[in-house]
């Protein structure tokens, strides 16, 4: 498909969540690259992953829906008017086209309640929600068992966009966010970890026994003090993994999304499941030492050839597992001697010249 023929207006559709906006970053780079006069929107529900593209360079404008407000509330007359209103300025906007990157249900309905005539999303056999299809109008194949980014970049690949190359991930980063990050290396003498014990799902979490463990052999090998990183909910956590360690060198940080951002590009290092932050982690090329269970590492890990992923293979039943509570919960059962075999790999295949404190863990 040649540039000429190319939509003057795009609405890019993926509500949520964090991992899911990351994930559809280089797509976006991509028509942007391809589109340089075009006007493109991101339609996104309001909250944490929203404010990763406020200000975004590569979007034109911003659409922040209150679905989880409007659901709580649907009845009142005030849903009503915020629903119509939103709906109002959708279809005011008149957009040539739009890229259902979520394959939900919810995603494909606000495209078609937008009233856009041409509704572009994947083939029935990768959607989330394969009822969604009745409300899209291009059906793009893909590879459901490849990487996810891979995945996005094939519906901008189907309008005939360039999708080779490194992937990109346009975030802007204020003053704040990068004074930030550098207060925080000038206060652990220049050398921070990332160890995010979170998960979201309880069958993603690993022991914060473990993390401690892992936060006192960085201090005592390598002289890396841990940012121990928490979202909503998981102060708790943090505070565990803190209370664990027995060297005094990992402490609770918390953040927002663009400093932890701003952070994760000066880390040594990041250490976590399958989460928002090691995607944010990912995309700022931190050296990752990824710990999966439930999910996919091929499909959701981090892509750098370098980055290292610890899991299990010894179980049948993390075949399409993705279930958010098990009764035993096997499959992040990972022992902390792999785990930091795969940390000081990792630090030294990203050559950091770390010096060797101590060989007596």
């Amino acid at each position: 498909m040649g540039s000429q023929n190319f939509p003057n207006k795009i609405l890019i559709v993926r509500l949520g969540a964090i991992g899911d906006v990351i994930h559809t970053l280089p797509a976006l780079a991509a028509l942007r690259r391809a589109m340089p006069a075009a006007h493109l929107a991101w339609a996104v529900e309001r909250g944490g992953a929203a404010k990763l593209l406020q200000g975004n360079p590569y979007l034109d404008e911003l659409i922040e829906l209150d679905l989880r407000g409007w659901r709580k509330n649907w009845k009142a007359a005030e849903t009503r008017t915020a629903i119509h209103a939103s709906l109002g300025r959708l279809r005011g906007a008149k957009f040539d086209l739009a890229l259902d990157f979520q394959g939900l249900l919810k995603s494909a309905a606000v495209a078609w309640l937008a009233r856009i005539p041409r509704r572009v999303g994947f083939a029935k056999d990768v959607l989330r929600e394969s009822a969604s299809r009745w409300l899209t109008t291009e059906h793009v194949s893909a590879d459901d068992r490849d990487h996810v980014i891979k995945k996005n970049l094939r519906l901008v690949e189907h309008l005939g966009c360039d999708v080779e190359g490194e992937f990109e991930f346009p975030i802007r980063l204020e003053h704040d966010d990068e004074q930030f990050a550098a207060e925080q290396l000038q206060q652990n003498n220049g050398a921070l970890a990332i160890l995010n014990p979170g998960g979201g799902w309880p069958t993603k979490l690993w022991h914060t026994s473990e993390f401690a463990a892992i936060a006192d052999r960085l201090w005592q090998a390598f002289g890396i003090r841990s940012a121990i990183t928490y979202g909503p909910g998981e102060l708790t956590l943090a505070q565990l993994v803190v209370g664990q360690s027995k060297t005094g060198a990992a402490f609770p940080l918390a953040s927002t999304l663009k400093q932890f951002l701003a952070l994760a590009r000066r880390a040594k290092l990041f250490l976590g499941g399958d989460t928002g932050p090691m995607h944010l982690a990912a995309a700022a090329r931190t050296p990752i030492v990824a710990l999966f269970g439930p999910t996919s590492a091929r499909r959701n890990g981090p892509f750098a050839k370098d980055d290292l992923v610890v899991e299990r293979f010894d179980l049948d039943c993390r075949t399409d597992c993705y279930r958010r509570y098990c009764s035993h919960t096997s499959c992040m059962k990972l022992p902390v001697e792999q785990v930091w075999q795969a940390v000081t790999e990792r630090l030294r295949i990203g050559k950091q010249e770390l010096p060797v404190l101590s060989a007596n863990l």
